[in-house]
């Protein structure tokens, strides 16, 4: 492909995202839709005129792999730790684990009993699942009360790293439960300390590096360490999400003379760069992520009558499952919560990695995409049906 139409594919993908980002802010239609939906109208277009797209299954793991990372970067950057916060902090935390752990049985369950395969595979093919996507619900939780909107934004961040830690483990514990419980609380206790360095590393360097170009070598350091840590089988999206806690709440931390060494007075204004420098990366890794996700979709896997029954099934328990959940952690109205419940792209990444020979056998390859869809779909009735009272504008 000539590179002038390269930059001008790559540069039209990334305004019209946009364009979608700012239509779906309007008619709250999720623009991870759109996005699926413009990659199928390409595959299409590019058979027609008999135009390959070279590497796309090598490409999709990798750029959602990047995604994840700047997701939970974001995410941590949001989160504030302090007394004010402690109980939606507590609730929405409790809330993820029940959902992952809930859900991940409830849907195992439903695999077990249609595909008769191990139990223990059908945990690791449900799992992805169970987690709810954090940028989906970001984009959809605008009009929510100010409760509402932290209780759906904290409870989306901390189901990101409870679901990959989940995951880790169920991956451990192909041997034995005893062993795996010893390496998982091994392999997370060491990437913490891990963590805690790299941080106080890190932040020293942003306090003293005085170079134009700061922050991507910065984020490359923190992508090393992840890479690093993620070949070692270590819980590496624990670094991603300490780092920007600790970032954004350096007060709790950084106290004294260390702060003299530590910070200096352009923190504040670096850390909202840094902020607005991971947003706007997340936004493009995301874009091109989804964009390749409808590509690859093969449209006979998607219209095929069993992946749509299993399909309907899981956002069935979903929806379910979540209105327990609310009941046990949401003091509240939790009529738009319930329908808030959109699966993404750490589900689709999930479920790529999962080992060739831990994968179930009869699971069809087109229900990821299929949840997906559809999870975005009730999200987007479920907001466009919700006409909020006076008194939580």
């Amino acid at each position: 492909m000539d590179s002038s139409i390269l930059i001008i594919v790559l540069s039209l993908s990334v305004l019209i995202s946009y364009a979608f980002d700012l239509f779906s802010s309007r008619f709250k239609t999720p623009s991870v839709l759109l996005l699926l939906l413009l990659g199928m109208l390409t595959r299409q277009a590019t058979a027609y005129f008999d135009v390959q797209v070279p590497y796309v299954n090598a490409i999709l793991p990798t750029l959602g792999t990047l995604g994840l990372i700047l997701i939970v970067l974001e995410g941590g950057l949001d989160i504030e730790l302090n007394a004010d916060r402690l109980s939606v902090l507590r609730r929405t935390l409790l809330a993820s684990l029940l959902a992952i752990a809930g859900g991940t049985l409830l849907m195992a369950g439903t695999l077990y009993l249609l595909l008769n395969d191990s139990f223990y595979h059908c945990l690791i093919a449900a799992l992805p699942f169970s987690i709810i996507s954090s940028t989906v619900t970001v984009q959809n939780v605008e009009q929510l009360s100010t409760d509402q909107r932290e209780y759906a934004i904290h409870e989306s961040a901390f189901a990101s790293i409870l679901g990959i830690m989940g995951y880790n483990f169920l991956v451990l514990s192909q041997g034995s439960v005893l062993g795996a419980v010893w390496l998982f609380t091994r392999d997370t206790l060491v990437m913490a300390l891990i963590s805690l360095l790299c941080c106080f590393l890190l932040l020293y360097l942003i306090g003293r590096i005085n170079h134009r170009i700061k922050f991507l070598p910065i984020i490359s350091v923190l992508f090393l360490v992840y890479a690093l840590a993620e070949i070692n089988h270590l819980s590496s999206l624990l670094l991603i999400l300490i780092f920007g806690l600790f970032l954004n709440n350096t007060e709790l931390f950084i106290r004294g003379r260390l702060s003299l060494i530590l910070k200096n007075d352009l923190f504040e204004k670096e850390l909202d760069q840094l902020k607005n420098l991971t947003a706007e990366g997340s936004f493009v890794v995301r874009t091109f992520f989804y964009l390749i996700l409808g590509y690859a979709a093969i449209p006979s896997e998607l219209v095929d009558v069993d992946a749509l029954i299993v399909s309907a099934l899981f956002i069935l328990i979903i929806l379910v499952w979540r209105w327990v959940t609310l009941r046990l952690t949401y003091w509240g109205t939790s009529s738009p919560l319930l329908w808030i419940a959109p699966r993404g792209l750490i589900t689709v990444l999930l479920y790529l990695n999962i080992p060739e020979n831990l994968r179930l056998q009869g699971f069809r390859e087109g229900i990821p995409t299929i949840v997906v869809v559809l999870s975005s779909l009730v999200v987007m009735l479920g907001v466009l049906s919700y006409k909020p009272a006076k008194a939580t504008r």
